[in-house]
């Protein structure tokens, strides 16, 4: 994830409760949001969390957050799941999502097939990670498996309704 100093900072306040509770960080969030700030943090764990894991790890952030104040604005803290169109982000995401459905949207049209087919939306199933290439069997009506580099995707999500 390419972060602001502060997010890098957040993240690594973070991490120690991440660890603790066996949680994976999927997100992190700091944005402007009507008149004030949202800091949302996005978790998972092997078999989905919980909403007790949410509230435990809130409670527990809240609390480092308090002494560390690394933030000098207001905020509401939210801690959630990434719900089933959870986003990929790593390299490490697609291979464990592999025979997953998923959506990838690149930067900029591409023919990862070359038959001319270029675009910036892919749908399919996840196939895996062969060095920097995300691979696709589409599911659609262009068909055929695509490797897209690593360096192409601007977002990707699992996709539980293509």
């Amino acid at each position: 994830m390419n972060q602001s100093p502060l997010l890098e900072k957040i993240e690594s306040l973070l991490r120690p409760l991440l660890d603790d509770f066996g949680l994976e960080l999927v997100d992190l969030e700091y944005l402007r949001e009507g008149r004030g700030w949202a800091l949302r943090i996005f978790i998972d764990k092997p078999g989905g969390v919980t909403l007790d894991d949410c509230a435990e790890l809130s409670r527990e952030f809240s609390a480092v957050l308090e002494v560390e104040d690394p933030i000098e604005t207001s905020y509401r803290l939210e801690v959630s799941s990434p719900g089933l169109d959870r986003p990929l982000k790593r390299a490490e995401d697609f291979q464990r999502f592999a025979g997953e459905r998923v959506e990838v949207k690149t930067f900029e049209q591409l023919d990862p097939d070359g038959r001319g087919h270029a675009r910036k939306t892919y749908r399919g199933r996840l196939l895996g990670l062969t060095g920097e290439a995300v691979n696709i069997l589409q599911l659609d009506k262009k068909g055929g498996e695509v490797a897209i580099p690593l360096s192409a995707i601007d977002k990707a999500r699992l996709d539980p309704e293509f």
